[in-house]
């Protein structure tokens, strides 16, 4: 069982008994987890179970009269929820929480239904209920239970499934028997009850000698051993799947009733076995029941036969009722297993899969007695014939031809080119699904094989290239599961190459992986320097205004102008421009089934327009088959890496240019350089921080992550580990890059906002400086110069210098910058060390060991680590307390 199922059980099962608090959902996942087996335990003690709970029980007879039921109805998973039952007996705590919560949830019902419904009493009366009509009531109440009971009749139950075959496949509907064959009962085998009851007869049978009463019962029987009402012996109507029962003479010898009586049973199963095989041989019943009914007829005609040969035994008066109980004798336990699989396979509704395990437990609850053994064998090997077929073409061709919805795997209508485009799209988990109670209990093991051998042969054919299995041989039934076992093996392994080969190397899957991985994941920078440089001025724009065919030829010029020029699918590489921030995003999709999800949802958008860098994505075209590896879901994963490294190399840009501007600053001569230290100080940490980031980012978390990738798709041996090794690889990216923690993800954007900020206001103050500088500067002088001019041009400078350096030391005094300074300073610190704080705290409790890095690389000379220590000691200190 997946994790996820896991998951999906325990939060159902919770929300069931209305269990609130505690440790929640993840607290009983993590037992269950630790508490797996490694193995599949298929089997449970049910007997010592089943006594067990009827000692348990108030009602014994009861429980085990419904037991039996389900039994026979081939319940799946029924011996072991009875197992998990009895378990539950002995704990005694957890059965007191049961009862105590069953206490609570039906009075809350009671109470819901008090407050949502009308309420009607009885009305009082002064005599009491008197016994004929507590009678009375008790026998309509009967007829209402058991009318609510009853099955629906054949004729019902063949337009529905005839409805639910022609919805699916509407283009081939089911062939339907003429009306005639059903308004016939003539043509049928079984018995004919007619409306009125037979006159009495002229003489009375026990009248009669002994001699002449066993003649006349001997030409009874016969009669009814093959469905056709005697003189002394008659059938009794039957309703739904009740067994047929009769009426004998009651004036007959006693001697001679008990040996009757001993004999009419096989007239009984005869009465259920024919009409099984005249029911379930309509079409709508699917083909393995089809195949079962024809095996089953086959045995009827020898018990035929059998009857035929004593019919002219008694024409030559050579067949006495003690002969006739001889010969019918061996006959009467193979008419009793056929009813008894006719009577299960009836009242489980069984078709396809489940008609195939019923009768696969049937032959092996026979080990021991080899008649019985063999005859259910037969059966099995004969009902199993259609369904292989389905299986052959399915595991050799990967085509489904199953118009009576029978085979486990159901084809389901998905458009595969919805998966390039669709974030939800799950084509690869729902195009083709298991259906549990349409798998045979003998291939319960080898399904999930069976389904993916299908679904690898079939992407292939939907390429356009026609495959067959070379090891492809017919599949029959046997009680070596080994034999069928070693053909569906060598069917998969040979579809899981065939599908990885045309992947690998025809698709060139991993030279596109290698291609998104240049684009990103940011690995070619000679391309991205390119791509900024010529992007930087539009991109700054509201995204509004931006002008997505521009950009569309900024990005193929700088792709011709870079290294990227020799990648042969570059031309894949679009545009995209979001609707949110990176930020945005990523907390929208961590709230997804949390407390903040409705928040986030509800909440107002924001009025700040959204700027081109902010929005900036890349998007990449990928075809059939490949986009089964490379769906929405993991384009829309390298989207949100890319743009939380694109805006991390935007914010290094921003602060880059900082320092070239500060550059300006050396040749003034200030009165107060300790602001403009402190400001040069506090851009090279932010500098540090980001670039050493950005290093962790990519060298220490995706270089590493993606040769281990790389290694594992070299040893992959299907499509499935395909997917797992490559969703595996963006799971622990994304992780790594604190991009699936909303706590560090909240902390480095307010990082990076101070960052920018920080940049702005440096820009501005350097701006100002400009302008200043342009308005005491002269023009230039004309023609070569003299000497004069040259000591006067140097006057000038000197002097713009001088009153540069005075006007700077008056904006910072005035404005303030060396508090705005200080106040970034202090901003900036709080924020690293709580990021700090929080990666340790990671780093140690959810062994996420790869993020201490980042700790090591910008507190690599223990700048941090006292601060760091007084934080801990203060909240262990807040734990303690």
């Amino acid at each position: 069982m997946s994790e996820f199922r896991i998951h999906h059980d325990v939060n159902e099962l919770l929300s069931l008994l209305h269990v609130r608090g505690g440790d929640g959902a993840e607290g009983y996942i993590d037992l269950l987890q630790k508490h797996r087996t490694p193995y599949v335990t298929t089997t449970v003690s049910a007997h010592s179970a089943k006594v067990k709970l009827a000692e348990f029980s108030k009602t014994p007879e009861d429980f085990l009269r419904k037991y039996e039921e389900l039994k026979s109805k081939n319940v799946r998973n029924l011996d072991p929820l009875v197992y998990l039952l009895s378990k539950l007996c002995e704990d005694k705590e957890t059965l007191q929480f049961l009862q105590q919560n069953a206490k609570e949830r039906s009075e809350s019902s009671a109470n819901t239904t008090s407050t949502t419904t009308t309420s009607y009493s009885l009305p009082q009366t002064s005599s009491k209920m008197s016994m004929q009509e507590l009678d009375e009531l008790r026998k309509k109440l009967g007829n209402v239970t058991a009318s609510s009971n009853a099955p629906l009749p054949a004729e019902v139950t063949r337009k529905m499934l005839r409805d639910k075959h022609n919805k699916k496949n509407p283009t081939q509907p089911n062939p339907v028997f003429p009306n005639w064959v059903y308004d016939r009962p003539a043509l049928l085998g079984d018995f004919i009850t007619s409306p009125t009851p037979p006159g009495d007869p002229a003489v009375a049978i026990g009248t009669m000698p002994l001699a002449a009463q066993e003649q006349a019962l001997v030409e009874d029987l016969l009669f009814v051993l093959v469905g056709v009402d005697g003189r002394d012996i008659t059938a009794q109507p039957v309703l739904g799947r009740q067994n047929r029962s009769f009426i004998v003479d009651s004036t007959l010898d006693m001697s001679v009733k008990e040996l009757v009586n001993r004999i009419l049973p096989v007239a009984s199963y005869y009465s259920t076995i024919t009409r099984f095989i005249e029911e379930k041989s309509s079409f709508e019943y699917g083909q393995v029941n089809h195949a079962l009914t024809a095996a089953m007829r086959t045995l009827m005609k020898e018990y035929l036969i059998l009857v035929t040969q004593l019919e002219h035994l008694q024409r030559q008066g050579l067949l006495s009722l003690q002969k006739l109980w001889f010969y019918i004798q061996p006959t009467m336990r193979t008419m009793e297993i056929l009813a008894s699989i006719a009577s299960s396979v009836d009242k489980g509704e069984c078709m396809g899969g489940s008609t195939l395990s019923l009768l696969h437990d049937r032959t092996f609850n026979y080990t021991g007695d080899s008649q019985a053994q063999e005859l259910c064998l037969y059966l099995t090997k004969a009902a199993s014939v259609p369904y292989f077929e389905i299986l052959e073409k399915w595991i050799y061709r990967g085509i489904i031809k199953d118009p009576y919805s029978e085979f486990m795997v159901e084809e389901h209508e998905l458009q595969k080119e919805k998966i390039q485009e669709d974030y939800n799209d799950k084509y690869w988990d729902q195009r083709y699904t298991i259906v549990q109670h349409r798998i045979p209990s003998f291939l319960q093991k080898m399904a999930d094989k069976i389904l993916s051998t299908g679904k690898y042969l079939n992407v292939v054919r939907e390429c356009g290239r026609d495959v067959t299995c070379p090891d492809a041989k017919e599949v029959l039934y046997t009680l070596k599961e080994r034999a069928y076992v070693e053909q569906i093996e060598k069917a998969y392994n040979y579809a899981s190459k065939v599908l990885l080969d045309f992947l690998m190397e025809e698709k060139e899957l991993v030279s596109r992986l290698r291609s998104i991985k240049h684009y990103f994941l940011m690995d070619k920078g000679d391309f991205f320097v390119h791509f900024m440089d010529l992007t930087e001025e539009e991109l700054k724009k509201p995204v509004d205004d931006i002008v997505p065919p521009r950009l569309e030829a900024l990005l193929e010029l700088a792709l011709r102008m870079s290294t990227a020029n020799t990648d042969p699918f570059k031309d894949d590489l679009k545009i995209d421009l979001m609707p949110h921030d990176v930020i945005t995003q990523l907390l929208r999709v961590l709230a997804i089934e949390t407390k903040q999800e409705k928040a986030i949802i509800n909440a107002e958008p924001t009025d700040v327009a959204l700027s081109g860098l902010e929005a900036f994505s890349f998007d990449y075209i990928v075809k059939w088959p490949l986009s089964l590896i490379i769906n929405r879901k993991a384009l829309t994963r390298y989207q949100m890496l890319f743009r939380h490294m694109f805006y991390c190399k935007h914010v290094e840009r921003l602060l880059c240019n900082v320092w070239i501007s500060n550059k300006d600053f050396k040749q003034y001569s200030l009165r107060s350089p300790k602001w403009f230290a402190a400001a040069f100080a506090l851009r090279q940490r932010m500098l540090n921080f980001v670039q050493n980031i950005q290093y962790y980012m990519m060298f220490e978390v995706m270089e590493p992550t993606w040769h281990i990738m790389e290694n594992n798709l070299k040893t992959a041996s299907n499509i499935d580990d395909v997917l797992c090794h490559h969703t595996s690889f963006l799971d622990n990216c994304l992780k790594d890059c604190m991009l699936t923690n909303p706590e560090l993800l909240r902390i480095f954007s307010k990082l990076m906002a101070v960052c920018v900020m920080f940049t702005n206001c440096m820009q501005r103050f350097t701006q100002s400086m400009r302008l200043e500088r342009l308005s005491l500067e002269q023009g230039t002088i004309n023609g070569a110069p003299s000497q004069s001019e040259h000591a006067d041009e140097a006057e000038r400078k000197r002097l713009t210098t001088k009153f540069l350096s005075e006007y700077v030391d008056a904006l910072q005094s005035d404005a303030g910058f060396e508090a705005t300074i200080s106040k970034f300073d202090s901003n900036f610190s709080m924020l690293l060390l709580d990021l700090l704080d929080k990666l340790s705290i990671y780093s140690t409790n959810d062994c996420e060991h790869s993020m201490i890095s980042i700790i090591y690389r910008l507190d690599f000379n223990g700048f941090y680590t006292e601060r760091l220590e007084r934080m801990a000691i203060e909240r262990s200190q807040k734990a303690a307390a």
